[in-house]
């Protein structure tokens, strides 16, 4: 049975309900939460170290592989084409292929700072984030952002338009993500795609989701207090994972709002259009 989020996403592996769940978080990307809202870290500090080293790497050899078909292509006596051409040919265009997917995969890891929080809060159903513009789905962009790797992107979301899906990693230890597809309003068109839990076992791959899940609607499986910060650290939260990471001041004071005619007064402060 197909996704009922339309497109689906390559990889795509089941749906996922929304609703409670019972289940306690056992992980630890939770870093703050409190009664109005929660972080989550999407990324690792070790795993961006070590991919960020491997796609370095990825990024010279193949470099150097392009150089080469180059090299050989010039060298090779062009009045006709023989086999070791074409191996020639396909090498090149594997390589520009390759690279067109490494170079993303260093920026995201090289520039996502602080592990990307993504920020939900249960009053207003709003969901912010701040990550990298590479870290994302496309598969083609335009050659210019190649030139800007820190670029970012800072979005808000409305909870109830955003649905999670899992996808295949399609590495040998079965990996599994979780992707929240967001939807066009009322119904199942996706037009954006935001990395919730990337590179999760399978057998854990509901923890971050269902807790997530059970904060929005204040289950009691949501303790408040399982995060890396405690509730009443609010302030060493923001200092040390916040401030000075690009997120904007309407954004950062919206995170407590109470009501959605609170975060529309902070908007007018800050001439933010609904």
């Amino acid at each position: 049975m197909p996704s009922k989020y339309r497109p689906q996403i390559v990889g795509w592996f089941g749906d996922l309900d929304k609703g409670p769940h019972s289940l306690p978080l056992h992980d630890d990307r939770l870093i703050y939460a409190n009664d109005n809202y929660c972080a989550f870290i999407r990324q690792e500090h070790n795993d961006q170290i070590f991919y960020t080293c491997l796609y370095f790497i990825a990024i010279i050899l193949l470099n150097v592989t392009i150089i080469g078909c180059v090299w050989l292509a010039v060298l090779h006596d062009n009045s006709k084409i023989e086999f070791v051409d074409l191996v020639v040919i396909a090498c090149f265009i594997t390589s520009l292929f390759a690279l067109n997917y490494a170079i993303p995969e260093f920026y995201q890891n090289a520039f996502s700072r602080l592990g990307s929080p993504i920020i939900f809060n249960r009053k207003t159903g709003k969901v912010y984030v701040n990550e990298s513009y590479f870290f994302n789905f496309k598969i083609l962009r335009h050659p210019k952002v190649f030139l800007q790797p820190k670029k970012r992107r800072i979005q808000e979301y409305d909870w109830n338009d955003m649905h999670g899906v899992i996808i295949h990693n399609f590495s040998r230890n079965a990996l599994t993500s979780t992707v929240l597809m967001v939807c066009q309003p009322g119904t199942n068109q996706v037009i954006d795609h935001v990395m919730l839990d990337p590179a999760r076992p399978a057998t854990g791959r509901m923890f971050v989701w269902g807790w997530i899940n059970s904060f929005m609607v204040n289950y009691k499986s949501a303790d408040i207090d399982d995060g890396e910060y405690k509730t009443d650290e609010e302030a060493k939260f923001k200092t040390d994972m916040i401030e000075g990471e690009g997120w904007p001041e309407w954004m950062v004071e919206a995170f407590n709002a109470t009501s959605l005619e609170e975060l529309s007064t902070i908007k007018q402060k800050y001439n933010i259009k609904p």
